[in-house]
């Protein structure tokens, strides 16, 4: 079986694969202090809750975007699966051409949902990732990152507002009763969720401006359905791009 993760800076998806097939899945947040005793430990609680045993896993593929946790995770890797983990980045076959002024600029995060977006929907296609930051990437018809872009995540916008207006109150994210809010709470949820809604519009509109306006857009990441229910453009909420991705990858590096 192939354990995948990906570490976000916040947040961190595993999967495990079974051939083609996810057999389990889970979400956890990111520690930077995790040792690789600790992510193993993690991992063994995961995969008893999804019948998973821990024999069973024979491939290692990580995406990491947070550097300090990398020496860690491929320790663990070693340690208790007795393998070298597949770890995105320079020197590995994605399959994507990367048309960025430096390639390796490009977070291995935005390669995997590119080329996990474009081998389930084809292009052009536009992924938007809501996680710590909110990324917009754009692949050509022909499968070639082309670039995008990157602005503050949801949260972080969101917990930058509570800190600086002392007089605030902290508010779920959810979507508020209507667009006029009325009270304090809903005025709040309203400029969160109708304000992150048209930042995504207005760029991926510009963006389709650019690539056709067939261009699909999927969207992935921990807000996006809430965003996806009153965007004009998300047409689809994907949850497994990165993991799918990392499964390809896996498959191709393994061929050559």
């Amino acid at each position: 079986m192939i354990l995948v993760m990906d570490i976000g800076n916040t947040t961190t998806a595993i999967g495990v694969y079974k051939g083609e097939k996810l057999m389990a899945s889970w979400d956890v947040g990111t520690l930077r202090q995790r040792s690789a005793d600790e992510h193993y430990i993690l991992l063994k609680e995961l995969f008893h809750s999804g019948g998973i045993r821990t024999k069973e896993i024979d491939t290692v593929v990580i995406s990491c975007v947070v550097p300090p946790l990398l020496d860690s995770l491929e320790r663990m890797a070693n340690r208790y699966f007795k393998v070298k983990p597949l770890v995105v980045g320079p020197g590995i076959e994605t399959g994507i051409s990367i048309r960025y002024d430096d390639p390796r600029e490009v977070g291995a995060d935005r390669i995997v949902n590119a080329l996990a977006a474009y081998h389930i929907y084809g292009g052009p296609i536009i992924v938007v990732d809501f996680g710590t930051a909110t990324t917009f990437d754009c692949i050509s018809k022909e499968g070639q990152y082309l670039g995008g872009a990157i602005a503050p995540g949801i949260r972080i916008s969101a917990d930058a507002l509570f800190e600086r207006a002392a007089k605030l109150p902290r508010v779920e994210f959810i979507k508020p009763t209507g667009v006029i809010g009325k009270n304090t709470v809903e005025s709040i949820q309203s400029g969160l969720v109708y304000g992150f809604c048209g930042q995504v519009d207005g760029i991926v509109k510009r963006m389709r401006a650019v690539l056709g306006s067939e261009a699909r857009v999927i969207a992935t990441g921990g807000l996006a359905d809430l965003i996806a229910q009153e965007s004009e453009t998300i047409q689809k909420v994907d949850g497994f791009l990165a993991l799918e991705g990392l499964r390809l990858i896996y498959e191709k590096n393994r061929k050559m």
